[in-house]
């Protein structure tokens, strides 16, 4: 019999349930109006608490989390900007989760992101026999957030057009939503405690549309930046790996060599110099520790399906490729110029075998 279907990623209510259900029973601090749990409560859920079992779930500056909730207790939106890939949207999910007990209300910016994706529209069928009634209406993100008294998540909202983004205004400053095909009091629709409004940026994405500057002021504006201590983004690359490469089937994630040369990798290339501060050249490629988390889980899987071996430095060359690689053909000549200059030049068994299989390399 075939295994029962099971989702691929379930959201963070779901995955960490039986943490916020401890939480929430202990909570004893003051909460915000509309908030299912305090914001000390919050932090802890975001940041853990090895003593309770709730586990670290996001690697950043604590203040930072502090400055989001505060913003999110306020009129204010809160917009997290960065580089792609710094856990924006993981932090944007955690916080919702927490505070409203439901983060799937999530509009996902795009250029033919609509009102309708935003707000709301309507059972054509409905519309036609009865004419606009309130149970003809189909709830967009906004409308339900805005209903229920949730947080609603608007992820890369700069990749939208301005018009679009701007369809926000009337709900962050006035806290109200207008419904013109109604009549009588479901034609305004006000918000319940406990509603704000996450956005997310990342910084290469901010001048595709640049928001208004109406829009700006009804955001607080907190950047995300990369992981700074290379022994934290290791320990976190490897803890996410093994994650995935359990619910894979995968017994054994790649080895701390392995591990090694791949998170030295990513940040070299990152930052455009080495850890001895040689500078060299950068990728355009955004090397982030969640793409290092993604290629590390496929040198996983492909050592144990394809291989059937431990991981080597062959497999990360392998799967390095499709990550740093995208579209710009001078990314190949970056890459191979980095193995040459810098990878060659590194002692260890490890770098000796990761330089030797530069001949994977395309070009």
């Amino acid at each position: 019999m075939n295994p029962p279907p099971r989702p691929q990623r379930s959201p963070a209510e779901v995955s960490y349930a039986s943490e916020l259900e401890t939480l929430r029973k202990s909570d004893k601090s003051p909460k915000p109006p509309g908030w299912r749990l305090s914001p000390v409560a919050v932090r802890t859920f975001i940041l853990g608490d090895s003593a309770r079992g709730i586990r670290k779930k996001f690697v950043g500056n604590p203040s930072l989390v502090d400055r989001a909730m505060v913003a999110l207790a306020t009129n204010r939106g809160l917009m997290l900007v960065g580089e792609p890939g710094t856990a924006k949207s993981l932090l944007s999910e955690l916080l919702a989760a927490a505070i409203s007990g439901r983060s799937t209300l999530t509009i996902q910016g795009s250029a033919g992101t609509t009102d309708d994706h935003i707000k709301y529209s309507w059972n054509y069928a409905l519309l036609l026999a009865e004419g606009p009634p309130p149970r003809a209406l189909v709830p967009a993100p906004l409308y339900s957030a805005m209903k229920e008294g949730a947080i609603v998540r608007f992820e890369e909202i700069t990749r939208c057009p301005l018009e679009i983004q701007d369809s926000l205004l009337a709900a962050l400053s006035d806290r109200v939503l207008a419904v013109p095909e109604m009549e009588g009091p479901s034609a305004m629709l006000f918000s319940q405690d406990g509603f704000n409004v996450i956005a997310t940026a990342n910084t290469r994405d901010l001048g595709v549309n640049e928001m208004s500057a109406a829009l700006k002021r009804r955001f607080n504006f907190e950047t995300v930046f990369p992981i700074p201590d290379f022994n934290t983004e290791m320990a976190l690359v490897r803890e996410e790996t093994q994650r995935l490469l359990e619910r894979s089937g995968v017994p054994s994630i790649p080895g701390p060599d392995v591990l090694e040369l791949l998170v030295t990798t990513f940040r070299e290339l990152r930052e455009g110099k080495t850890v001895d501060g040689q500078a060299m050249d950068r990728l355009s490629t955004p090397m982030s520790t969640a793409e290092a988390v993604s290629v590390a889980y496929a040198v996983g899987i492909r050592s144990h399906f394809l291989e059937q071996r431990d991981a080597t430095p062959l497999d990360l060359v392998e799967c390095l490729i499709g990550a740093a690689i995208k579209t710009e053909k001078e990314d190949i000549a970056r890459l191979r110029r980095y193995f040459e200059q810098r990878v060659s030049k590194a002692s260890g068994p490890h770098w000796r075998a990761y330089y030797d299989a530069r001949h994977r390399l395309p070009g």
